[in-house]
Formats: structure tokens, C-alpha cells, sequence
């Protein structure tokens, strides 16, 4: 097993995640077998309990994992399965050093940050990086492993001095580190002190770079003499630094570092080309290297390409990581349908009509970009706040027949509307909303706990089924390839209340043509006479690859474009719809609900405990 270490360094945030994701990515098109983990220092045992706006999105795995988002960029650049474990924090490792010390598992040693937990981190990544990630079902080949935060921080501490120690466990010759610093620009001139200092804390800490990443946040690209500066005081060869400058899309990222050479670079630091690599595997990178260029070619060419405007409207939309899947997965079927994505965002709660008083401008800001908007998406979120605002623009999108994508929160607002404005339920809402609501359309879950937060929702993967007669008109259906069985992954607390099932059907064109596997729990919405308005209590997005994009989002962007954009798109889908998951993973709910209390990786069940 060969590792790479991906630290950074004056900031963070300065894309260690896709410059680790676009290594990985290049080394899979080389043909090995690549999987990543990601450290976070702090100590969260898991990202689930977090706000949007503290720490981004919330991504989930098919084992119900709540983690970082970098996971999911880990996941969509290799087309991966990783499981809860493939994300390290500080909680997690002292809530397991400190359940063997009161086992006893230490023989009455006084349990210390070294060696106990510093051994602990490494036992952890060695375990975590044989696991299986991709449909070759095969230990990988390479492991990469991206440090969160800055080297220096106080939290970080016990993960560096892990990883000093990891080199010398690994042997040198299976060990390589990735610094990435920022270079700041500072009218036209690129500074390199930050990075000088920054790889010299690195050195003090018994850590030498292989590789200097340098992070230019404008488009010029770095400089020779730069280059030539840094390697002069950073005690690395030219070679071994690597510019990134802002380019139109963060999928060029990979072409920019195979252009600089890092590929072969890591080949002859980590004696890569020892590692025996079937034709087939070979066969397989070079295609995927052909098809991303492919879809680089489109991005780039985007200036040239029909414009598909749709507007998100949610409640985290003060931070745009809030929302990283739903972007991407947009990205991807713009990408798709050949068109340049033009994302407008506005706050639910600026659409409503006690906001015109308190700011007008806000208001009629945010109704211009509705009006405007090809497509209208409400994508996920908890809390009562901007409710309405997203009733106000579901109701035009249902009205007026613009395509509309309703997800988790926004699918659950979906019903509420139908049930206010067409069914004639006067005040439903959800419980979540209002305890005493007269029609109570959308209920808590009762198997969910109402006293723990972190880990107790509905998550992780799970199946849905298509009712019988959708084959003959279900859009949603059709975008999965007319498949009878789907799997995406969940993050929810509340339910359509089935109590209300009939009386909504009743009412007109509203079909829940996705339920559970035992037809109780609602979890695709479609109207029958509309261009394209479907909601999913799922969240596709966290499912969509750059060259497979979600179903779900594909059809939004499609129907967005035209009906014709949408008529190809799902007889494409019919043809070619192959799902990213791997075939173990797609069992019945019982099935995962058991691997979901172990590791799920490429539905493969692993013991979660370390080796005693």
C-alpha cells in the first residue's frame, strides 16, 4: 500500500480537497485502484450536528455516515463508495482510546497523546485504506489522506506527529507528502514568504514536502521565478513545484497538475510502476482520462453554449458550501445537456411578504430571479424560517408550469403547498413547524429519536420503488432508465403522514410514484400534466459523479433547457443509465439498515473496531 499525504498550510480553504480529489483522479486514470480518507481535528465525533453555515454541507454515505464534504469530493472525482470511517476526527479517535482504556486494553499504562493516540490515528488510516472502494471489490493501491485545517494548529497536533511517525511505519519509499501553501498576489507581484514559512514549520515538525502545491487565487499562472524562489528556500527541485492558479472550473485541476508533471513524479518517488496493473484497469483510466477531457472541452467552451437559468432558493444561501452536492450535481447535468449553468440564489424568507416591508430591495430582487428562472430548485434544510418564501415560489413553479425539483425539505414543501392550495387543507404544515397544526400533512418519523441530535435520523442508502403504472408517463422514472427499483441516499426526520395520502391524490394531478419498500413511507412526488415537477425526500445530489450525473437533477437541468433537451436525455437514460453504486450495496433496506451498524464500503461489511 503506497500513501500520499495532502497538509496545508498560511490558510485553509484553499482547495487541499480538490487538488487531493485530482491526484487521486489522475493516478486512477493510470489504472491503479485509488481510495481517500479525510482528517478533521476537531472534536466532533462526526459533521452531522453542525450548522451549514459553521462548516458547509453535510455529506451522507451509503451507510448513513454524516461527514465532511471533501468526502464527497472524494467520491464524485474516483467514483468511489466510502464509508463513515474514511472520515478521521479527534472525537472519534479519543472516544476509541478511551473505550480500550476502560477495557483495559492498555494493561494499566498510563494512556498518553504518544504513543496512545498517535497510534491509535495510524492503526486507524492503515485499517480504513484496505478497505474495497470501487466495483473491482479489491484492496486499493494508493491511499490518500488530506489533513484538515493548517499545519501549526494547536487541534492538528497529535494528526502531524502521527504522520511523522506513520513515514518511518510505511517506509519512505511508500510514503509521500503533498504541501499545498498560498502564494498571494499582490498587484501583480507573487509573494513567497507564507509558503517559506510554512514548509519550514513543516520541517520542525519532522515532515519534509515531496511536492510544493502553491495556491495563486488569481488567473495568472506561477511564475519561473517563483517556482525558482521556492524551491531555492523550501529545499525541494523545481520540479517539485506545483502551481495552481484559478482556472473556469475546478474539473481543469487535474489537467493542470498532469501538465506540471506530478504524475510521473509520484511514479518514481513511490516506485509506482512496480504495482502489477491488469490491461483491463489500464484500459479502463485511459478511457476515464479521454471522457473527463471530453467534459473538460465542454466546460471550456461554455462561453459559446445556450444559457440554462435556474434559481436555488433555500436557507443556507449566506454560505454556498451549504449547498456543494446540489451545485455539483447542477454542474454535472448542465454539463450533460450541453448548456452553461447560470445559478441564481435567494433567500427563501426574502420572497415573502413581510420582507417587502422590512426590505423591499431584497424582495423584489429575489422575485425578479424567480420570475426569471428557467428552472426553480428547493433543495434541503431544517427550521421553520423562509418556509413560506418556498411555498410562494413552488406554488409559481406548479402554476406556470416551470420545472421544479423539490429535495428532502423542498419535497416535503411540495406537499404542504399541494395540500394547502389544491386539496383545500387550510393551515397544513408540519410538525416540525407547528406541534398543533390542524392537518398535520407532514409528521416525525416515529422510529427517530427526539432527544439525540448527532446520528439518529433516517440515514444512509436507501431503495425505493416505482409504482406499476409510472413506466407509462413517470419522467423521474424514466431519467433512472425505467428502472422498477432506485437507490439514493437519505437525511430526514420527517415524513409525508399517510393518514393524508388519499386526500392529497384525490385532489388532481399529484402522484407519489416513489415509496418505500413496503409502499408506507412517500418518496418520489411527480405531477402528471407539468413539463417537470418532481420532488424526492432523498438527496440525489449526494449520489452524482461529473460523468454520471443524478438522475434526479439531470432531468431538472433538461426539462430547464427545453422539452426537447429533456425527450434525449431520457431516451439516453434509458439506453445507457448505469448507477454508481455497487451491486452489494443495492439490497433491501433491511439488509442495509444491518451494514449501515458496521462499515459500508462497497458493500462489503468490515468490523468497525480497530485490531486489538
Amino acid at each position: 500500500m503506497k500513501y500520499i499525504l495532502v497538509s496545508g498550510g498560511v490558510v485553509s480553504g484553499i482547495g487541499k480537497g480538490v487538488i487531493a480529489s485530482s491526484t487521486g483522479l489522475l493516478l486512477k486514470t493510470t489504472g491503479l485502484k485509488v481510495t481517500s480518507i479525510k482528517i478533521d481535528p476537531y472534536m466532533n465525533i462526526d459533521a452531522g450536528t453542525m450548522r451549514p453555515q459553521e462548516h458547509g454541507e453535510v455529506y451522507v454515505l451509503n451507510d448513513g455516515g454524516e461527514v465532511d464534504l471533501d468526502l464527497g469530493n472524494y467520491e464524485r472525482y474516483l467514483d468511489v463508495t466510502l464509508s463513515r470511517d474514511h472520515n478521521i476526527t479527534t472525537g472519534k479517535i479519543y472516544k476509541e482510546v478511551i473505550e480500550k482504556e476502560r477495557r483495559g486494553d492498555y494493561l494499566g499504562k498510563t494512556v498518553q497523546i504518544v504513543p496512545h493516540v498517535t497510534t491509535g490515528i495510524q492503526d486507524w488510516i492503515e485499517r480504513v485504506a484496505k478497505l474495497p472502494v470501487d466495483d473491482t471489490n479489491e484492496e486499493p493501491d494508493i491511499c490518500i489522506i488530506e489533513l484538515g485545517g493548517t499545519v501549526g494548529d494547536i487541534e492538528s497536533a497529535p494528526f502531524v506527529e502521527a504522520m511523522r511517525q506513520f513515514q518511518f511505519r510505511v517506509g519512505h519509499g511508500n510514503f509521500a507528502l503533498i504541501h499545498v501553501s498560498l502564494v498571494p498576489d499582490m498587484h501583480g507581484e507573487q509573494k513567497t514568504k507564507p509558503t517559506q514559512a510554512t514548509v519550514r514549520d513543516l520541517r520542525g515538525l519532522g515532515l519534509m514536502p515531496d511536492l510544493v502545491t502553491c495556491r495563486v487565487l488569481v488567473r495568472k499562472p506561477l511564475s519561473i521565478e517563483t517556482k525558482r524562489k521556492i524551491s531555492m528556500f523550501c529545499h525541494v527541485a523545481e520540479e517539485q513545484v506545483i502551481g495552481i492558479h484559478d482556472v473556469s472550473s475546478v474539473y481543469h485541476v487535474p489537467l493542470l497538475l498532469q501538465e506540471q508533471g506530478i504524475i510521473s513524479f509520484l511514479q518514481r518517488k513511490l516506485d509506482l510502476k512496480s504495482i502489477y496493473l491488469s490491461k483491463k484497469l489500464m484500459d479502463r483510466g485511459s478511457r476515464l482520462m479521454v471522457r473527463w477531457k471530453e467534459m473538460t472541452d465542454v466546460i471550456g467552451k461554455n462561453h459559446y453554449l445556450d444559457v440554462v437559468s435556474i434559481v436555488l432558493v433555500g436557507k443556507y444561501t449566506d454560505m454556498p458550501d451549504s449547498y456543494m452536492s446540489v451545485v455539483k450535481a447542477l454542474e454535472h447535468s448542465a454539463a450533460r445537456c450541453q448548456r452553461k449553468l447560470n445559478l441564481q440564489w435567494v433567500a427563501a424568507e426574502h420572497l415573502e411578504p413581510t420582507h417587502k416591508i422590512e426590505n423591499p430591495v431584497q424582495y423584489y430582487d429575489g422575485w425578479k430571479n424567480v420570475v426569471a428562472a428557467q428552472g426553480i430548485l428547493i433543495p434541503g434544510g431544517f427550521g421553520q424560517r423562509g418556509t413560506e418564501g418556498m411555498l410562494l415560489a413552488i406554488k409559481r413553479a406548479r402554476e406556470y408550469k416551470v420545472p421544479f425539483l423539490g429535495i428532502c425539505l423542498g419535497f416535503q414543501m411540495a406537499v404542504i403547498e399541494w395540500a394547502r392550495n389544491v386539496s383545500g387543507l387550510d393551515g397544513a404544515t408540519s410538525t416540525e413547524f407547528n406541534a398543533e397544526t390542524p392537518h398535520p400533512v407532514i409528521i416525525y418519523m416515529p422510529e427517530v429519536s427526539k432527544t439525540h441530535m448527532g446520528g439518529t435520523m433516517r440515514l444512509g442508502l436507501r431503495p425505493t420503488v416505482f409504482s406499476s403504472d409510472s413506466e407509462s408517463w413517470s419522467k423521474a422514472r424514466r431519467m433512472y432508465g425505467g428502472k422498477e427499483k432506485i437507490w439514493e441516499r437519505h437525511r430526514h426526520r420527517y415524513e409525508v403522514n399517510p393518514e393524508y395520502i388519499e386526500r392529497l391524490v384525490a385532489a388532481g394531478d399529484l402522484e407519489f410514484v416513489g415509496k418505500d419498500e413496503k409502499g408506507e413511507r412517500m418518496q418520489v412526488l411527480e405531477l402528471r400534466d407539468h413539463p417537470y415537477f418532481v420532488g424526492f425526500q432523498a438527496h440525489p445530489e449526494f449520489c452524482t459523479r461529473p460523468l454520471n450525473p443524478s438522475p434526479a437533477f439531470l432531468g431538472f437541468v433538461s426539462a430547464s433547457a427545453s422539452a426537447t433537451v429533456l425527450e434525449g436525455q431520457m431516451k439516453n437514460q434509458v439506453l445507457h443509465f448505469v448507477p454508481p453504486h455497487p451491486p452489494g450495496a443495492m439490497v433491501s433496506e433491511a439488509e442495509l439498515k444491518d451494514l449501515g451498524k458496521n462499515t459500508l464500503a462497497n458493500g462489503t461489511e468490515v468490523i468497525v473496531g480497530s485490531p486489538k
